[in-house]
């Protein structure tokens, strides 16, 4: 009874006495893990409000300020485990073989990063341009890091991954502010053309919310077996420009019928 005693006491002793000789680095390296956990928050104010006031792109600047302080919070642990003298290099070499893996099993979610930060630099469209790109077209509601989200004129959600957006060919009708419609119709051989333009002249011209200048066009544009096919080309601004085609051809339909000029295919 008396030996397992001592031996009990000597193992208790012998465990103080390592524990008083490794407090010094314990103590250490909760001090840094504890100074470092305040010091990456008070970093992460000053560098959002410094971003703020100089106006950058809030997806962006948001984006790059979370991996930044990732960064530091993986070396912060790397500095805490080696103060504890654990071995760090083959904790950095798995860290690194993750890594890796990753990013091979994640190339097409790398590829719409990329894509979303190019998005976001070079500004081919914004939040509330009307676009047309990748076979789909609507208004920007959201520009995020991998995908871009649009708004149809019906009212679905279409995501579009940032890849493929930003390495194809991308129609932005908010950019220039105006528009001009490309309206079609065809009237018969019979028709007299001055008189038909003319008259669709006189319901441009009635129109306020086609643009003076610059001046709609009205042009022949092909002849066919049976009709004459006329493009009309009036300039509107872009919240205008579906009323204007909507309101151009009811009028041309209404006038032009009143005097007895038939519509052909």
């Amino acid at each position: 009874m008396s030996v397992t005693i001592n031996t009990i006491i000597e193992y208790v002793e012998k465990n103080m006495n390592m524990l008083i000789d490794y407090s010094p680095r314990l103590i250490t390296a909760f001090f840094i893990l504890l100074v470092g956990h305040y010091s990456i928050k008070i970093f992460k104010k000053l560098i959002s409000r410094k971003v703020r006031k100089r106006e950058f792109e809030p997806t962006l600047s948001k984006f790059l300020i979370d991996i930044l302080i990732w960064v530091l919070r993986i070396l912060l642990f790397v500095t805490f485990i080696s103060k504890l003298g654990i071995e760090t290099a083959s904790f950095v070499a798995i860290i690194g073989a993750a890594g890796l893996a990753i990013g091979l099993s994640l190339q097409g979610s790398l590829s719409n990063f990329a894509g979303g930060i190019l998005i976001i630099l070079f500004k081919p469209f914004e939040v509330g341009d009307s676009i047309e790109a990748q076979g789909v077209s609507g208004t920007v509601l959201e520009i995020q890091i991998f995908v871009t989200k649009l708004i149809t004129g019906n009212n679905q959600t279409i995501f579009v991954p940032n890849g493929a957006l930003s390495n194809g060919n991308i129609i932005n009708h908010s950019l220039e502010g105006t528009r001009r419609a490309d309206i079609q119709i065809s009237v018969s051989y019979d028709a007299d053309l001055k008189k038909t333009k003319e008259i669709i002249q006189r319901i441009l011209d009635a129109n306020d919310k086609i643009l003076k200048d610059p001046k709609s066009s009205i042009d022949v544009i092909a002849l066919t077996d049976v009709s004459v096919k006329l493009a009309i080309r009036p300039w509107a601004n872009n919240e205008n420009f579906s009323a204007v085609c909507s309101e151009t051809l009811e009028s041309c339909k209404t006038e032009l019928y009143n005097v007895g000029i038939v519509f052909k295919n």
